[in-house]
């Protein structure tokens, strides 16, 4: 029993990071377009937490769970994960425009997509999880919760915001009702609390692997900054002044700042 209040309490997590993507769409309930200007620091703010949450937490957390060489092997097949999930998108052509008019085959098959581009952020939610109900934790809702966990949960939540948005913008452009953007964005994130839920309880039965699942989460997390967050930010920043290089360098600051107590916990 429980080993199932934890698996519980891990998805409840895994979900709440879903739900915060429909944040994302929220601003166009007050208005019809986002600036350039406001995703790249969104991007930018992204971008700073999940480096720093994987270099302060993900990381530290695994030296001292394990060896370098074990982190270096889970980093690696951190970034293979994201690289093959990358390819399988891209292959499948499916864009956000798509889930309007798909009908339940065609959204079953991009809940398929959408569960593998989503994974690295639910297996990060769910190592961080790792020592739940064990000592040295902070207390919430009777659960000791791992401080890693929380800032973890916070951070791919504040993460999945732009991606929100970037799921709303060609929605919006269609006509979409402004509560279905929200929909869609919560339904583009919900392989997460799956994904958090098979990490947490893989490392919780084999307890050595959890070195190799931390590198795992910051290997992914490290590469989807380098490979997808920064280059849509540059995009955006095409047609804004000086390539919108002080928004996003602004947004990663900031976003490094919010995540630097994990660093003293």
């Amino acid at each position: 029993m429980e080993l199932l209040g934890n698996l519980t309490f891990v998805f409840v997590a895994g979900f709440i990071t879903a739900l915060a993507t429909g944040i994302g769409a929220l601003p166009f309930f007050f208005f019809e377009t986002i600036s350039d200007r406001r995703n790249i620091l969104l991007w930018g703010l992204a971008s700073g937490i999940m480096v720093s949450a994987s270099l302060f937490g993900l990381i530290e957390e695994g030296l001292a769970e394990g060896s370098g060489w074990e982190i270096a092997v889970g980093m690696a097949a951190g970034v293979v994960l994201v690289v093959v999930a990358h390819e399988i998108i891209v292959d499948a052509e499916i864009d956000p425009q798509e889930y309007e008019e798909a009908d339940f085959k065609k959204l079953v098959l991009i809940l398929g997509i959408l569960t593998v581009h989503s994974f690295p952020e639910g297996v990060a939610v769910g190592v961080s999880f790792a020592d739940l109900g064990l000592a040295g934790g902070t207390q919430i809702l009777g659960a000791t919760v791992p401080v890693l966990a929380i800032f973890m949960t916070v951070a791919i939540s504040i993460h999945n915001i732009p991606e929100g948005t970037a799921i709303s913008i060609p929605l919006k452009s269609m006509g979409v009702a402004n509560w279905k953007l929200v929909w869609w964005a919560v339904f583009s994130s919900l392989p997460q609390p799956i994904g958090a839920v098979l990490a947490f309880g893989f490392v919780r039965v084999a307890r050595e692997f959890l070195p190799f699942g931390f590198g795992f989460a910051a290997g992914a997390m490290i590469y989807l900054v380098l490979s997808e967050f920064i280059p849509e930010a540059l995009d955006l920043g095409e047609n804004v002044p000086r390539g919108g290089k002080p928004e996003l360098v602004g947004g990663i600051a900031f976003g490094v700042l919010l995540m630097l107590p994990l660093r003293y916990v």
